[in-house]
């Protein structure tokens, strides 16, 4: 399955770039009976309804040529919001600073959850520190979702 989320990946990036946006990320639910296929879009101007709406026709588009999808599902095109979810190690360094919303693949000394400030990347992991000044470093293959905490 990982395979195949990787090959959505280089084959939709371009696409969305060819456009004007910036590729955040995707998420990818494979719940049955229809699965969600969520894409994120950024811009210097931000993101309006109909900037979605183009991208999801072009992406429509690819995928129904490429077939990259078998059964039902759900395209949905989305800007990252105030609660911007981070992919990358380069989204790690850029957001250095905000507060952020970790969960973990596996337990790290028992916990899933991590919140705290993101410190950036550290030898290919992911530190933050903890409202108790404890600093948490995970490699970044290991964090299942990581999403700013907007401070309001």
């Amino acid at each position: 399955m990982r395979e195949d989320i990787q090959r959505l990946r280089r084959i939709l990036t371009p696409v969305v770039e060819a456009m004007g946006y910036e590729w955040v990320g995707m998420e990818f639910h494979s719940s049955r009976p229809n699965a969600l296929l969520r894409v994120y879009i950024d811009s210097e101007t931000g993101i309006t309804l109909d900037d979605c709406q183009r991208v999801s026709h072009q992406l429509s588009g690819v995928l129904d040529v490429e077939d990259l999808i078998t059964g039902r599902y759900t395209l949905e095109i989305s800007s990252p919001g105030l609660d911007r979810p981070l992919f990358e190690a380069k989204h790690f360094e850029r957001f250095a600073g905000s507060q952020v919303q970790l969960r973990l693949r596996e337990p790290q000394e028992g916990r899933r959850k991590l919140v705290g400030r993101l410190l950036g990347m550290r030898d290919d992991k992911v530190a933050i520190v903890d409202s108790e000044g404890r600093e948490w470093q995970a490699p970044l293959e290991r964090v299942e979702k990581a999403r700013l905490a907007p401070e309001l």
